[in-house]
């Protein structure tokens, strides 16, 4: 009896070939990817609530860290060979050439954070296993449809041991600023009437 069990080969991609890849033109101008775990994912567009919520926590970030950290947003991030993700915020330590000559790495990420209105999943799953997998150390989904925050620490190679979710009502520091209290509302669209 023949072995009808095929498994399908992935080619997996290099940041380096993926930057080729975009220089060479392969890439439309208005497509959005990311290269995760040597795939290349489409982002998913940004909604209201998305774009609300970004703007705030930037606005917040900047304005609390002042001249501690560099706070970027949606710009690339190199986990490893493989994953070079755009993240909706990274908070990285200051650099002296402004990161001119190469994106942020691991070593020098203090925060991810993305936000999540229809890409809650993707965010906690899959980019949460590709940033513990880096040693991303403090990791935030902010859920914008569910108004909460998942809080992802303690990486390993296969996951974060630990995953809390605080509710809008609560406050929660950066792990490498804990004298900063971040109350979730503020990071959260506005509702109507409030």
């Amino acid at each position: 009896m023949q072995n009808t069990d095929t498994t399908l080969q992935l080619r997996l991609w290099t940041v380096d070939e993926y930057h080729r890849m975009a220089e060479a033109g392969i890439f439309a101008d208005d497509e959005r990817v990311e290269l995760l775990e040597g795939k290349i994912i489409w982002m998913i567009a940004k909604g209201t609530a998305h774009r609300s919520s970004l703007g705030r926590t930037d606005y917040l970030l900047k304005n609390r860290l002042a001249n501690r950290a560099w706070v970027s947003i949606q710009d690339p991030v190199k986990l490893n060979e493989r994953s070079e993700p755009e993240p909706d915020i990274a908070v990285v330590k200051i650099d002296p050439l402004d990161y001119a000559d190469h994106h942020p790495t691991p070593s020098e990420v203090y925060l991810i954070i993305e936000v999540a209105d229809s890409s809650l999943k993707l965010d906690c799953e899959t980019k949460g296993k590709a940033y513990s997998k880096a040693g991303i150390a403090d990791y935030w989904v902010l859920d914008v449809i569910g108004r909460q925050l998942h809080v992802f620490r303690e990486p390993t190679e296969d996951g974060y041991q630990s995953e809390v979710i605080l509710a809008e009502n609560e406050t929660i520091s950066p792990l490498q600023f804990p004298d900063l209290q971040i109350a979730i509302a503020e990071m959260l669209p506005l509702l109507r009437g409030s």
